[in-house]
């Protein structure tokens, strides 16, 4: 089942991004289905979190995005080169975000190994959020789209990931965030492959 909007524009992001562990992301680009299981995920809270591009209602032609409601997605640049997926949450004006770091590859693994120009499957496909949107065909021509149409979305299969299943810690190359930096919302399955290794 795809994830009605509703799923997005709760309030809570922390919770948000903890529930988006194994659920399914898909894409339709080019004609091609691609997707798997969602294995790593960040929280960040335009509120009152200094590693978010929306911190004190920060508001920039990039970050615009961020205050629509929940359900839409946020992609953009980081060194120059890689597109990093965000799904917005929250309602209109919040500009809360959960970053999408890694899925377990699982459908049209063939064209993710075309894109990221490998010839085997090896956890580096789609482990870490840069890999993750090449291997899906993620760029910022999609910034903006709607989560809950036909090119980017994410779906419940009914899997229920138990609490005792899920690791938490601090976030990952947001050390200019100072205390915010020590923040544990980034969530991974325990023990799963295709989750990003920290640098």
């Amino acid at each position: 089942m795809k994830l009605p909007a509703s799923f997005y524009t709760r309030p809570d992001v922390v919770q948000i991004a903890q529930g988006l562990l194994g659920k399914y992301l898909y894409t339709s680009v080019d004609g091609m289905l691609t997707g798997g299981m969602i294995v790593e995920t960040e929280a960040y809270s335009g509120e009152n979190d200094r590693a978010c591009h929306a911190h004190m209602n920060r508001r920039t032609q990039r970050t615009e995005i961020m205050y629509q409601e929940g359900g839409v997605a946020y992609v953009y640049l980081v060194y120059g080169m890689y597109n990093l997926f965000n799904i917005i949450t929250n309602v209109e004006g919040k500009a809360d975000a959960v970053l999408i770091r890694a899925i377990e590859p699982e459908t049209g693994v063939e064209e993710m190994l075309l894109r990221r120009n490998m010839a085997s499957i090896k956890p580096n496909l789609t482990a870490g959020p840069g890999v993750l949107s090449i291997a899906l065909g993620i760029n910022r021509k999609h910034y903006g789209e709607d989560l809950t149409g036909n090119t980017i979305w994410v779906e419940d299969k009914g899997l229920k990931v138990p609490a005792e299943s899920i690791a938490i810690g601090p976030r990952i190359g947001v050390e200019y965030a100072g205390e915010d930096a020590l923040l544990p919302w980034r969530f991974w399955l325990k023990g799963n492959k295709w989750v990003s290794r920290k640098k």
